[in-house]
């Protein structure tokens, strides 16, 4: 091991503690970005959306279950193109979250406060 090796960060306070509270969507449930960032006292659903591009944790703290406001599943492992969209339809669909249309989450899989 090397004696001059730096620990691992751990994240920032921040990213801490959207992945508290994203930890505790339960599964066949969504919450929107911002209703992460409403419950962490931030008004970035963005920044949200920063965090968990860089989540350590997955899939203890699910990333996968955090959505767009429209309803929409959005990006998935830093991407936003078809596939990573229809990679996490897919994890959801097998948590059980319904999808009223393409790629549009039943409303009442939707988590709005947390």
């Amino acid at each position: 091991m090397n004696p001059h090796a730096q620990p691992a960060k751990a994240g920032t306070d921040f990213a801490n503690r959207v992945y508290r509270v994203v930890a505790r969507i339960p599964p066949g449930r969504v919450a929107t970005y911002q209703a992460v960032a409403e419950a962490v006292g931030c008004r970035s659903p963005r920044a949200v959306g920063a965090a968990l591009r860089r989540n350590p944790h997955a899939p203890s703290v699910p990333c996968h279950r955090v959505i767009s406001s429209s309803g929409r599943v959005g990006g998935f492992l830093g991407s936003i193109g078809p596939e990573a969209r229809r990679a996490k339809m897919q994890i959801l669909l097998s948590e059980g979250v319904a999808f009223s249309r393409d790629e549009i989450v039943d409303q009442a899989c939707i988590l709005r406060r947390l």
